[in-house]
């Protein structure tokens, strides 16, 4: 069994003053001129940096470290009686520090010891920063579903972030012989190594827990050791799902027979109910930056934010299927009064656990009143479906957590991306981009930058340069003196 101290335990004690490097999370967004600017000067900021630690008082030892911060932070300590960096900041510089600057992944901050008129340059993790403190493009950023090396590799460099959980890991991947070409990969440590250096240090990589029952909080602490070693803990993220009614005792029905539970989604009690984020707790305790997942329902969010998660989610698509064919349903009864549509309704409630096996003969009224309780409370705001990411927002603006960000997830179809683009449009959520990550599948991510247009304007392009290449390619007739004829 491992535990560690929590991710900042450096820092503990200190009393001194931490500013944000420019382009902070509150400033992401409208900085992009200083981001263009400090691109330009990339190349000779090391050598810049040389010449100012020159004038300055560095602390013994790290003076290599301080040429990683960018001039634009070091001018703030011309005026200190002396510069260093954080034990932090050496750790990251050590594991994945290059040539120049600082790694991305990682905000600079700055912090003024005013009782030893000293500063400390510390790199403290955040996914929405590139190389050497500049801020990503946009606040708002994008992550892929996915545990395939080969789908996610034309990915790297825009997306932040990535998620996976044993289904993806195991069915899509490793245990499918289509994906994992010539069985290259064998394990689950063999791909997340993998993914980790396509992806490098820019981004987090969650991994959900095999075992989220299991009552040795020993082994649990095993297994995200093994991923901890191959992403380091600036890089993982351990994903714990929202457990309802099932628990250590009843988990393996899941597992045998037609894998129905025997109670309602509805019917467990308070500790099948909070296992999850008892876990969650726990884990973030012992220093774990922590996914939290499973979440499908406006309702689960200001609970799941008493676990103090890096990452919330809004599922989208089983929840809007869910609440079309439900409010369909009654629709088509309030006008037909055919009690067929309720007969109907009641599978659909069975089979998406709504229900449990021995509802199967649920009287039709019960049934009847089940769904307008369950469509009641469901707003679908345009028919958009996104009230889940509407709501999870409306609560992170008024959480004690500014580091929690919102996954919105588990899109498919031609209106659920979209549909996220223009809520995330809506006056209300412009200044919440910096909290909110937008993860798919690979494919259906990179879905949205074609349109019908580049396939006509592509081919008028390419026709209109065939002709010029032809013509370059034509030889030249020439006379018998070389002119030409």
């Amino acid at each position: 069994m491992r535990l560690r101290p929590p991710y900042c335990a450096h820092l503990k004690g200190f009393t001194g003053q931490r500013t944000r490097s420019p382009n902070s999370s509150s400033e992401r967004g409208h900085t992009n001129k200083g981001n263009e600017e400090g691109a330009k000067v990339l190349n000779s900021d090391t050598l810049k940096s040389r010449e100012m630690i020159s004038r300055l008082t560095p602390e013994r030892g790290t003076e290599s470290y301080l040429e990683k911060v960018p001039t634009r932070l070091l001018s703030k300590a011309l005026s200190a009686s002396g510069v260093g960096v954080t034990t932090q900041f050496r750790e990251v510089i050590d594991l994945f520090g290059s040539d120049d600057g600082t790694p991305p992944g990682f905000r600079i901050e700055t912090i003024f010891d005013v009782q030893q008129d000293v500063i400390h340059y510390d790199l403290v993790r955040d996914i929405g920063y590139a190389s050497n403190g500049l801020a990503r493009p946009t606040p708002l950023l994008f992550s892929v579903d996915s545990a395939n090396p080969y789908e996610v590799e034309p990915c790297a460099g825009i997306v932040a972030n990535l998620t996976c959980n044993p289904g993806i890991v195991y069915d899509l991947f490793l245990n499918n012989p289509k994906a994992n070409v010539r069985n290259e990969f064998k394990t689950i440590e063999e791909v997340v190594g993998r993914l980790a250096d396509i992806l490098g240090p820019g981004s987090d990589i969650s991994v959900e827990l095999h075992n989220p029952f299991d009552n040795d909080f020993g082994r649990i602490l095993d297994e995200i050791a093994r991923y901890e070693e191959i992403l380091t803990k600036h890089r993982l993220v351990v994903k714990v799902p929202h457990t309802g009614p099932v628990n250590a005792s009843n988990v393996s029905q899941l597992l045998s027979g037609d894998g129905r539970l025997d109670r309602r989604y509805d019917q467990g009690n308070a500790a099948d109910y909070l296992h999850g984020h008892r876990l969650a707790s726990r884990l973030q305790e012992a220093g774990y930056r922590i996914n939290f997942t499973l979440m499908f329902e406006p309702y689960q969010v200001p609970l799941a934010l008493q676990t103090r998660p890096y990452f919330i989610n809004a599922f989208i698509r089983h929840r809007v299927a869910a609440t079309r064919r439900i409010q369909g349903a009654l629709a088509a009864f309030d006008a037909t009064e055919d009690i067929q549509f309720i007969e109907e309704l009641r599978s659909f409630l069975l089979n998406a656990d709504y229900l449990a096996p021995s509802d199967e003969h649920m009287d039709l009224l019960q049934v009847l009143q089940l769904a307008r309780s369950l469509s009641r409370y469901r707003s679908r705001n345009n028919d958009d479906g996104l009230d889940t990411a509407r709501s999870a927002l409306r609560w992170l603006q008024t959480a004690n957590l500014p580091d929690t960000r919102l996954i919105i997830c588990s899109m498919e179809g031609h209106e659920m991306f979209p549909d996220v683009m223009s809520m995330l449009t809506e006056d209300e959520f412009m200044p919440m981009h910096n909290r909110v990550v937008v993860t798919t599948e690979p494919d259906y991510l990179s879905r949205w930058t074609s349109t019908p247009q580049v396939v006509s304007y592509q081919r008028r392009f390419m026709k209109a340069a065939e002709g010029v290449n032809a013509a370059i390619r034509q030889p030249v007739a020439t006379g018998p003196s070389g002119e030409v004829v």
